[in-house]
């Protein structure tokens, strides 16, 4: 959906620039159409007016301040938290002919003065720094000198104070209006629930902008939840039989997970990097530069990578920890397929994680109405998980996004899960949590309770002499795994909770309704194995818009253009290297699978395809052609 709301006596005049919108979307970027949305903010921005841009990864989110900046007169200036790409997005708008040009900390005083002499000579057409850099006042007063377009305030969402990627610098932004009132202003991010997108509106000034409220879907990444058993062997089984060669992040919550994950995956003989704040800087940008550079780098990190990574072919992101909140799943799983070719959001959940994160909402800063906000989101998280419903159409809800069908390609859709009545194994496990602390005065975690349940006789039962508790044994209809999955699930639905530093579990005021059996208790039977059956389907691409205005589906790649596409990409491989950029800087996988699909005999074919701009024809044209030509001719020709 988009709405706009505008200040009374407002109104948005056509630009007088020199080049229409349309046009330069044809001629530098190489696109035909805009998707859902696109045109009506670029057109609201370039007529003077503001706007706040809600739109998932691979959305074209950027398109909508890139165009406007270089349709309008002066230098549109991007505020961007990630100091460390901004030299790979400057090296991606340079390929389309753009005049692109940042100022950060890594700049030497030469650097700096050049970059600056630039823009007061109107010889740029966008500018990136971080937000920090407006807390120097030399370059408020550059600003004042040069001539601005407009601000675009890229991952918006870091000025939501208790957001999952808060940045205290972004509250400085509320400044650009009050002193340059006359430049346009956007705010743009890739994940907002509506109190989050409330929020930026009020600490932006943005309550009388155009807003715009993409579809949150992204159709071309399969969702999956899997029970956590063995995380490295499941790990490793969907890199080899479904990602072999793929590029790819694992996210872990600890820095020592990190480092024992990718050293793993090395030792199984995968290329696999590690990154974390514990790093030295030399190493993480090095990593980070490889991962954006080479072809089929697995990433492991924590998450303090990945937001704004523009490399569009990640084909799966796989979480070995549960996520603190769907808004940080959500962003983290978007940064798979936004090429929109088929990806995986791949999740390995169990009972630990749970009691993990609900220990350190316990143990973190802050006060009491902080803390159960944190669990607010956990619960969501946790939902999300244990649904028997479509993950898609869960997760579309929790954005407010409600009414979705079920998607068709996620784990719950391909393969359902059973639900079960789980109310006298709810039951059981509760009566052994009531009877150790009202009788014993004691708290234990699950293990030991399962324990007791199973009618194990450890040590440790043994020393407490819990074998002589009436529920000892009880439980011996369900296997371990299976009470493993009723603990999680009661965790999940508010009947247990989680206490102190050793994750005991306690009853919560919802118990005593299940143990007097005013309370039925439905849980859910995992599948035998994981649903994977179209992960590899071609699918179409909906970042760009509602279900009714998707993005054409990718071109379908026949067996007899394989071998070409092979060789547009070890092309691409040799010239990004001789260039010193990201391989898909000079070609997205999507543009050259539509190449070697296509087989264009001329520029003027070349030039039809998408994603072949003015600037890219000129440079690498007659190089793809003597690529197409040196692959033969099409076989299907031949026939």
């Amino acid at each position: 959906m988009a709405y706009v709301t505008m200040s009374p006596g407002t109104a948005v005049q056509p630009s007088d620039a020199a080049g229409s919108t349309q046009e330069v979307l044809q001629r530098v970027f190489g696109y035909d159409a805009f998707r859902a949305g696109q045109r009506e903010i670029i057109e609201h921005l370039v007529g003077g007016g503001d706007a706040l841009v809600l739109m998932p990864t691979g959305g074209g989110k950027s398109l909508c301040y890139q165009i406007p900046a270089l349709v309008r007169r002066g230098t549109g200036v991007v505020i961007s938290p990630l100091i460390a790409l901004m030299q790979d997005q400057v090296d991606a708008l340079r390929a389309l002919g753009v005049r692109a040009g940042f100022l950060n900390s890594t700049q030497d005083s030469g650097e700096r003065r050049a970059t600056e002499g630039a823009f007061l000579a109107g010889e740029l057409d966008l500018l990136y720094l971080a937000p920090e850099r407006l807390r120097v006042e030399a370059t408020v007063r550059l600003f004042d000198r040069g001539e601005i377009s407009l601000f675009a305030i890229d991952e918006a969402h870091c000025v939501a104070q208790w957001g999952h990627d808060f940045r205290p610098d972004y509250l400085l932004l509320s400044m650009l209006h009050e002193r340059w009132p006359a430049v346009p202003r956007v705010a743009l991010t890739a994940t907002a629930t509506p109190e989050t997108h409330r929020e930026i509106t009020a600490r932006l000034g943005l309550a009388g902008a155009h807003h715009h409220v993409a579809d949150f879907d992204r159709p071309n990444i399969q969702y999956r939840i899997v029970a956590k058993k063995e995380p490295k062997a499941q790990l490793l089984d969907l890199l080899r039989t479904e990602h072999t060669g793929d590029a790819g992040i694992v996210y872990c919550l600890s820095r020592a997970s990190v480092e024992k994950i990718a050293e793993f995956l090395v030792g199984q003989g995968i290329p696999a990097l590690p990154y974390h704040a514990g790093l030295d800087a030399r190493v993480r940008a090095e990593n980070q530069a490889r991962f954006l550079r080479e072809d089929g780098i697995v990433m492991v990190a924590t998450i303090a990578f990945g937001m704004g990574i523009d490399k569009p072919d990640v084909r799966f992101v796989a979480h070995l920890d549960l996520p603190k909140s769907v808004e940080g799943y959500y962003q983290e799983t978007g940064r798979a397929g936004r090429d929109g070719l088929p990806s995986t959001a791949w999740l390995a959940y169990g009972l630990q994680d749970v009691v993990q994160q609900r220990r350190l909402i316990d143990s973190s800063p802050g006060d009491a109405a902080h803390r159960r906000r944190l669990g607010t989101h956990l619960d969501a998280m946790l939902a999300l998980c244990e649904t028997v419903e479509c993950r898609r159409v869960g997760l579309l809800a929790y954005f407010g996004q409600r009414g979705a069908p079920p998607c068709g390609n996620c784990d719950t859709c391909l393969t359902p899960p059973e639900s079960w009545d789980g109310t006298v194994a709810a039951q059981k496990l509760l009566s052994a949590v009531l009877r150790l602390d009202r009788e014993r005065h004691q708290r234990f975690g699950a293990g030991h309770i399962i324990d007791i349940l199973l009618g194990r006789r450890t040590p440790r039962v043994e020393q407490q002499q819990h074998d002589g508790l009436t529920v000892f044994g009880v439980g011996a209809d369900l296997r371990e795994l299976e009470w493993r999955g009723v603990v999680r699930q009661l965790l999940a639905q508010g009947l247990l909770a989680v206490q102190g530093e050793h994750g005991t579990l306690a009853l919560t005021p919802s118990s005593a309704d299940v143990l007097r059996g005013d309370r039925a208790v439905a849980l859910r039977r995992e599948p035998e194995r994981p649903a994977r059956s179209s992960v590899r389907a071609e699918r179409g691409d909906g970042a760009g818009g509602g279900r009714s205005s998707r993005r054409a589906a990718p071109v379908e790649l026949p067996a007899s253009a394989a071998p070409v596409f092979e060789a547009l990409r070890a092309w691409r491989g040799g010239t990004a290297k001789e260039q010193g950029v990201p391989a898909y800087v000079i070609f997205h996988d999507a543009t050259l699978r539509e190449i070697a699909a296509r087989r264009p005999a001329s520029l003027a074919d070349l030039a039809a395809i998408s994603g072949v701009g003015e600037n890219k024809l000129a440079k690498y044209g007659q190089h793809i052609l003597d690529v197409l030509g040196e692959a033969g001719p099409d076989p299907a020709e031949l026939r």
